[in-house]
C-alpha cells in the first residue's frame, strides 16, 4: 500500500477526499466522439475498470462516483474488486429519474432508486438533469424535492443532489432538505460551470453539507498539477475531489499531485518526454 490518502466523514460515512471518477472509463470525454470511442474501446470493460480501482485501492481510495444504472460493466467492475481487494468499495450513484408530476412517473423514479439499491450504492445523489427540473427560482426553492429524498431513504441510501446550478446547493440549504452531500462543478478555467469560479468557491464554503467536487481538470483542458493544485488548495478540508484517470498510471500521478497540493510540497513526478527540452529544467 501507498500513502492513505487524506479522508473525511460524509453522513457518518468515512469517505476518502478523493473519489474515482468515471467519465474516463464510460466513455464521456467532453471533447468529441471519437474521443468518447476511444475511451469506450480501452476502457469499459471489467478489467480495465478493475485495474483503475486496483490502482486507488494503493492509497485507501474506496469510493466511486457514477451512473451505475445505465451502466452495469461499472457495477460488476466494482463488485469483482470488491472479492479480489477484500473490501467494500462505497459507490456514490448519480441515477437520472424521471420528476414528471405523475404517479406512472413517481413509479419510475421509486423503481431507479431501487436500482440503485440493488447495485450497492451507498449515496444516491440526484443527477442535476433531473434535480434541475424542479427548481423554482421565485420561491427559492426546488418543489417535490423531498418526495424524492424520501424515495432514496426508504430504500436505506443517503441522499445528495448532484448541482450544475448553484441555486441546487443554496435553496436545498435554505430549505434545510434532508440532503446530506453535494457535487458540484468546479474547476480553475470555469469549465461548464454556470457562474464565476470565485462566486462557486463562496458557494462551496458556504455549503451546510460536504461538496463533492467534479472536473477539476476541466475534462482534459488543463494539466492534472494546476487543475488538482487549485482544487485542494480552495475547497474546505470536508470537501472531495472527484478524479477520473485513463490508465493506472495516471492514476498513480495523479494522485501524487494532489497529496503534494494538500501537504504543499512539490509533487514528486517524473520529467515529460517531450523533444528538445530546455537545458534550465532539471531531467
Amino acid at each position: 500500500m501507498g500513502t492513505m490518502f487524506p479522508r473525511t466523514t460524509v453522513a457518518g460515512i468515512d469517505m476518502p477526499r478523493m473519489i474515482a471518477g468515471t467519465n474516463w472509463v464510460l466513455g464521456y470525454s467532453h471533447t468529441s466522439s471519437s474521443a468518447d470511442q476511444m475511451i469506450v474501446k480501452r476502457n469499459k470493460n471489467r478489467e480495465a475498470i478493475m485495474s483503475m480501482l486496483r490502482a486507488y485501492n494503493e492509497y485507501g481510495i474506496d469510493a466511486v462516483m457514477g451512473p451505475f444504472g445505465d451502466n452495469p460493466v461499472l457495477a460488476d467492475a466494482v463488485h469483482q474488486a470488491e472479492d479480489e481487494l477484500g473490501g467494500k468499495i462505497i459507490i456514490v450513484d448519480t441515477p437520472i429519474v424521471n420528476v414528471d408530476d405523475s404517479a406512472e412517473a413517481r413509479r419510475e423514479a421509486e423503481a431507479r432508486f431501487r436500482q440503485s439499491r440493488e447495485l450497492g450504492a451507498t449515496f444516491c445523489l440526484i443527477h442535476h438533469s433531473s434535480a434541475e427540473q424542479l427548481v423554482n427560482k421565485n420561491l427559492k426553492a426546488i418543489p417535490r424535492l423531498p418526495d424524492y429524498l424520501k424515495m432514496i431513504r426508504e430504500q436505506g441510501m443517503i441522499p445528495g443532489l448532484s448541482a450544475h446550478m448553484p441555486e441546487l446547493i443554496i435553496y436545498s440549504d435554505l430549505n434545510e432538505y434532508d440532503v446530506e452531500t453535494y457535487i458540484q462543478i468546479y474547476n480553475c478555467m470555469g469549465f461548464l460551470m454556470q457562474v464565476e469560479i470565485e462566486y462557486i468557491n463562496k458557494v462551496i464554503w458556504n455549503a451546510k453539507k460536504p461538496v463533492m467536487t467534479i472536473k477539476s481538470m476541466a475534462a482534459g483542458r488543463c494539466s492534472p498539477f494546476v487543475g488538482l493544485t487549485f482544487n485542494y488548495a480552495t475547497i474546505r478540508p470536508c470537501d472531495m475531489v472527484t478524479l477520473g484517470a485513463f490508465t493506472p498510471e495516471e492514476v498513480h500521478e495523479d494522485v501524487e499531485i494532489a497529496l503534494a497540493a494538500i501537504e504543499r510540497r512539490q509533487p514528486n513526478l517524473e520529467g515529460r518526454s517531450s523533444p528538445a527540452k530546455t537545458e534550465i529544467m532539471p531531467k
